[in-house]
């Protein structure tokens, strides 16, 4: 197992006893160079670095309007138990229905992770017992999954400023389909557990990444650039704060040369900012146990967000402990591509790789290249448009509607309106000053008839949302550039004259 490199956040946690994020500081240590630009953290005695090694799986909900098996409405926040099938609630007798468009979503997702599509893939059933899982077993895709063997490239910086991106690429070893569970809700007033099945059976695609990654900053990279292509595609929506997208990570330490540590899974993590905490404080936890010469127990643990620190939930399941078996009730899952498509067949009744694959619209990456391209931004700026929902088309729209060059708007939106965004917790979507506000107020700088300094204050006054627009406030608050040099001199004139005494000090001075 060679050394590996991670990005800013790593070297800033290890280097001259720099803090890392929150509890995952890693204090008072040494670092030795892994020859590739990063740095490793090394133990106490100065001469054994370790590595860390972090694997993720991903759980993304597929957008779709009923279930994977089932007819039952999908749809966040319903009364509890009022979008339950007899087939979710594991009636005697109901057979699963599979849902055409979850297959199709999860095809779409794995062309464009560069994975091949088995045209044959298998279901399986996966046993565990819990309160929301009515039959016992889960609907899974163990042995023959739809998508195997594929990659997906992302950027992180490699400093505070964004200014140096480094790309990195992870290998996807599959993406599976597969039914969600039903949630507990803990009552602890009534000390009872209720159970809603609403969600029991929402289709979900498991991407499985292989353990390619070495901290916090690399996972939470891998899963913002994946969870942009859910969104691009339509695939899923991905939204973490409702559930569409959680994440369990697999982490574990060794030192070079020697074969990967036993590992940990923190689980169900809900928010790209506490992957990368549980990860760094996962790998740190690990290393101080080893160093005091604990064990690493292979167990699920999950993040407490308030505390910044993962704790133990359970022992780690292995795949024994699942009793794996083929699906009776769903024949194998076969898939056509053009040349193997028979004749005469109805489309409705069948998935078509190549149709899927041509209609693929433009991925990050690519969006991003075009971007630098048409407007000669740069690089880590285009990652900023398409990291924030809608900002890529307030940018393009602000230019379509200014004189001003694309290169100065962007510095703009980037450095003023986005933080007026944050400030105010607001997305791009709400923000009160639209793409025509802004460009108008961008094309009165340009003419030079208000400074920058002038323009910000007509922002601000924007934001109040009092429907005024940008040359309304300019002129009711007189923030008008002076053109005309006999004003101005007379303006100036009027200065001196009335600071006699200051004039006289500054000329004898």
């Amino acid at each position: 197992a060679g050394v590996r490199g991670c990005g800013g956040v790593w070297r800033r946690a290890w280097q001259h006893g720099a803090g890392g994020p929150g509890p995952s500081s890693c204090g008072q240590r040494a670092v030795t160079s892994n020859g590739r630009g990063g740095a490793v953290p090394v133990g106490k005695s100065g001469l054994a670095p370790w590595v860390a090694v972090v694997g993720l799986e991903i759980h993304a909900q597929i957008s779709s309007n009923s279930k994977l098996f089932s007819g039952s409405q999908v749809q966040f926040a319903a009364p509890p138990n009022s979008l339950v099938s007899f087939f979710d609630a594991s009636l005697p007798g109901t057979l699963p229905v599979l849902n055409r468009r979850c297959v199709e979503a999860a095809v779409m997702t794995g062309l464009a992770l560069n994975c091949s599509i088995n045209k044959k893939s298998l279901f399986d059933r996966k046993h565990y017992f819990y309160a929301d899982l009515p039959a016992g077993y889960q609907i899974t895709q163990q042995r023959v999954p739809i998508a195997v063997n594929g990659n997906l490239s992302y950027s992180l910086c490699t400093d505070n400023k964004m200014s140096q991106m480094v790309t990195k690429t992870v290998r996807i070893k599959q993406i599976q389909l597969e039914q969600d569970s039903g949630k507990s809700l803990h009552d602890d007033t009534r000390s009872q557990t209720l159970v809603d099945l609403n969600r029991a059976g929402v289709g979900l695609m498991e991407v499985v990444m292989e353990p390619d990654m070495c901290c916090g900053e690399e996972a939470a990279a891998a899963v913002r650039e994946l969870q942009l292509i859910l969104q691009t595609l339509g695939s899923s929506q991905a939204v973490m704060a409702e559930g569409q997208l959680r994440v369990d990570a697999n982490v574990s330490v060794h030192h070079p040369g020697e074969p990967y540590g036993v590992r940990t899974e923190v689980k169900n993590i809900n928010s790209i900012r506490f992957l990368a905490k549980a990860v760094d404080y996962e790998i740190q936890r690990q290393i101080e146990e080893l160093e005091n010469g604990g064990t690493i127990l292979n167990e699920t643990r999950a993040f407490d967000s308030k505390l910044g620190c993962t704790v133990p939930m359970r022992d780690k399941e292995g795949k024994q402990d699942y009793r794996f078996m083929p699906e009776p009730n769903l024949p194998p899952l076969i898939l056509y591509d053009a040349k193997s498509l028979p004749a005469n067949t109805n489309h409705q009744q069948v998935v078509n790789i190549d149709w899927i694959h041509e209609r693929l619209p433009d991925l990050p990456s690519v969006k991003r290249a075009k971007l630098v391209e048409q407007y000669g931004i740069l690089p880590e700026h285009s990652f900023t448009l398409l990291n924030e929902d809608g900002l890529t088309e307030f940018f393009e729209n602000v230019v379509k509607q200014t004189q001003m060059k694309p290169k100065k708007v962007i510095g703009w939106i980037l450095n003023i309106l986005l933080s007026h965004l944050k400030q105010h917790s607001l997305t791009v979507k709400e923000s009160p000053v639209t793409s025509v506000l802004m460009a108008d107020l961008l094309n009165l700088v340009e003419k030079k008839e208000i400074s920058s300094t002038a323009a910000k204050q007509v922002l601000a006054e924007l934001w109040k949302g009092e429907g005024k627009t940008p040359l309304e406030i300019v002129k009711e608050k007189k923030l008008e550039l002076i053109q005309d040099q006999k004003e101005l001199e007379e303006i100036c004139q009027a200065v001196i004259d009335g600071q006699e005494n200051e004039v006289i000090m500054m000329v004898l001075g």
